[in-house]
């Protein structure tokens, strides 16, 4: 059996609708610019853990070098760090960093820091310089479900550690941001706008109203 949406209520959520485009808009443009400016005034500074590693920056070869250093860097082929596993620990997003070693650690990375030597990595790889960064001890087995899907290509070396080479450099995507502010600006929107454009219909009796009072003081739904 189909039903239509009755006329009273398709007239409320189109005009409803029709302000929350323009309501969408407006909320995503300050999004993008809130976005821009938190990116700006997080961004970490050259030497510092998530920025631009110079040649002071120790860069490492082994697990152990890591654990000797407070801060480094690796100077790697593209292909060690990217498509080789990925998952979500604690909010954090996760990938398989593989050593000059051999050795596969778990690490988040700014890419906005990454340094490309030689070819173009989008044309067949080349070698990188990460960020700076450094050990952050944690306990990655707690999580299993993080497990299966960052070691999905192979083991990690170290499961008591993940490195840090973001910082505190924002690591959402413009995008991500953006949109999620418009849809729920656009949600909210529409559903305050609604009743009152179908109440405000009501009153100039365009339509029945969804209650209506009974005995002074009740109210029932139509």
């Amino acid at each position: 059996m189909r039903r239509s949406l009755p006329y009273d209520a398709a007239i409320c959520l189109c005009l409803a609708a029709l302000i929350a485009w323009g309501v969408g808009i407006l909320t995503g443009k300050v999004a993008e610019s809130s976005w821009e400016r938190q990116k700006e005034e997080l961004a970490p500074k050259s030497g510092e853990v998530g920025g631009i590693a110079g040649k002071e920056v120790f860069r490492v070869q082994t697990v152990e070098d890591m654990l000797s250093h407070d801060t480094f860097t690796i100077e790697c082929p593209y292909h060690n760090f990217f498509n080789d596993g990925t998952g979500y620990y604690k909010n954090l997003g996760l990938a398989v960093l593989t050593l000059p070693s051999g050795e596969r650690v778990a690490a988040q990375f700014n890419q906005e820091s990454m340094q490309y030597i030689g070819q173009d990595p989008l044309y067949g790889g080349g070698d990188m310089i990460l960020p700076v960064g450094r050990v952050v001890y944690e306990d990655l087995t707690s999580n299993e479900l993080f497990l299966k899907q960052i070691e999905h290509g192979g083991a990690l070396s170290r499961r008591d550690f993940y490195v840090d080479m973001a910082g505190t450099a924002v690591l959402t995507r413009k995008t991500d941001t953006v949109d999620t502010a418009k849809t729920l600006a656009q949600i909210i929107t529409v559903m305050i706008l609604y009743p009152i454009f179908h109440a405000l219909g009501s009153k100039l009796g365009l339509w029945g109203a969804y209650f209506r009072k009974r005995n002074g003081s009740q109210s029932e739904w139509e």
